[in-house]
């Protein structure tokens, strides 16, 4: 079966699509993780981050309206596969000195997956000439990126109690 050629617009549309799940996805996720964080400092992060998901959303609706697509989701594997992760890290490392840790690690997959699509689009968006399109992604991009840098500080404290060892069971 022949491919039918396709264009970068296509391509950018596709991957808003994907990430637009993705981000649904997260916005699940992140209450759960929340109610999971041992440290005040990280469930305040992730109910941060929910409100943030939410916005950025609603921005990727925006573009979506820009390029005459109606807002819609594609699966995103990737996300799939990494909030799965993190399932596991809550599952395994429940009421564990390492929990916090784990979550960190598994939140900043995400970041990382996020900054990776959210850079992409929006020089694909520059390219394609979509100007306003460009400013909503560089807003996520850079809310994202904020989102990584504080989990980074915040992994410096959850690090070092990951590392106590749990106590024994009399």
């Amino acid at each position: 079966m022949a491919n039918t050629p396709k264009a970068l617009d296509d391509l950018f549309h596709d991957m808003l699509k994907d990430v637009y799940y993705a981000e649904k996805q997260v916005l699940k996720a992140l209450p759960k993780m929340a109610r999971m964080a041992q440290s005040p400092e990280l469930k305040k992060a992730f109910e941060t981050h929910k409100e943030q998901t939410s916005e950025q959303i609603e921005r990727l609706g925006e573009v979506f309206e820009m390029i005459g697509k109606a807002p819609r989701g594609k699966t995103c594997e990737a996300i799939l596969g990494i909030l799965d992760e993190g399932k596991s890290v809550m599952e395994e490392y429940a009421d564990s000195p390492a929990l916090d840790a784990g979550l960190v690690a598994s939140a900043q997959a995400v970041e990382h997956y996020e900054i990776t699509r959210y850079g992409t689009l929006k020089a694909w968006a520059q390219q394609l000439g979509h100007k306003d399109a460009v400013k909503l992604l560089e807003a996520t991009l850079a809310e994202e990126t904020q989102t990584d840098d504080l989990l980074t500080k915040i992994s410096g404290t959850t690090n070092k109690a990951a590392v106590q060892k749990p106590a024994k069971a009399a």
